[in-house]
């Protein structure tokens, strides 16, 4: 077997099967994009399946959409049997969704509080035990988790967004070492500030790293050939976690108030966010009632 970068048996996007799940607008969208323009089959997953199938229509290549909730491991099986029964193997799976409420810790509702460990936790923890054993049987796979640098960075307003993202880079690297040597690789791409709906209404640069969905699908697609463990968008922040841990907390507390990390709280327009967040305690309200 021919052995790639990282001892992995190197991925030809060129004809791989890869799913994409949130992939209806945002960085789900982009990515889904970037894998069609390099040859692969996308095969797109999303709550809202209008948005997946306008997107798949564009893309060409036998991609198709599925309805998926991911906090739904029934939904989410049935996503993965009805790409298997289609083209009989998955190469890629890259875990995009996820939701981002705004607010003080004490001001979110339980519900809402639920919905995010759900979907940016469980969503990825469903998505990896569905894809990985088919992966490990056929000696080769890569699962991409798009998590966030607020997964090594707290931010005040996102508490429990960050304890999301968190797990979600630990639960990456720990099954990243489970499936060492089994020639499947498990990578987490840790975008700053991106420019989506999630964002909405936050004041965005002024200090604070931004990027756009399409850069967080080049790093997507850069992952499948360097199976690197951990990918920052941008990538300089690399040096994060040697800075947080050699650099006094007064001193990153200073800086944090110089940027103004506590924007979302403070400066954000509640006109321009109002929509997401309505759309996220509607789905936060229907999650509890369905569980």
């Amino acid at each position: 077997m021919r052995v790639g970068r990282g001892g992995y048996p190197p991925i030809d996007l060129a004809g791989a099967v890869v799913l994409v799940t949130g992939a209806g607008r945002g960085i789900g969208r982009a990515t889904a994009e970037a894998f069609a323009a390099g040859g692969a089959t996308v095969c797109l997953g999303d709550l809202d399946l209008p948005a997946a199938e306008r997107v798949a229509a564009g893309l060409g290549r036998g991609a198709g959409a599925w309805r998926v909730d991911v906090t739904s491991r029934a939904e989410f099986a049935d996503f993965v049997s009805g790409v298997l029964d289609r083209f009989g193997r998955i190469d890629v799976l890259v875990n995009n969704a996820g939701v981002m409420p705004l607010g003080g810790f004490l001001a979110e509702s339980d519900a809402t509080s639920r919905l995010t460990m759900d979907v940016n936790v469980w969503g990825l923890i469903h998505g990896l035990r569905l894809v990985l054993p088919g992966m490990i049987d056929r000696g080769r796979g890569h699962v991409v988790n798009v998590a966030s640098m607020a997964g090594k960075i707290p931010i005040p307003g996102l508490a429990v967004y960050n304890a999301s993202k968190f797990a979600a880079v630990g639960l990456t690297a720990a099954v990243r070492r489970e499936c060492a040597g089994s020639g499947v690789s498990v990578s987490a791409v840790l975008p700053s500030a991106v420019r989506t709906r999630l964002s909405s209404g936050v004041p965005l640069g002024r200090g604070l790293p931004t990027v756009d969905p399409p850069d967080i699908a080049a790093a997507v697609l850069a992952s499948c050939r360097s199976r690197r463990a951990e990918i920052p968008v941008p990538r300089y922040l690399a040096g994060w976690d040697l800075l947080a841990a050699v650099t006094p907390e007064r001193v990153l507390n200073l800086a944090r108030r110089i940027v103004g990390d506590d924007r979302g709280l403070t400066s954000t327009d509640a006109a321009g966010r109002a929509e997401y967040e309505r759309g996220v305690a509607d789905q936060a309200h229907a999650h509890d009632r369905a569980g």
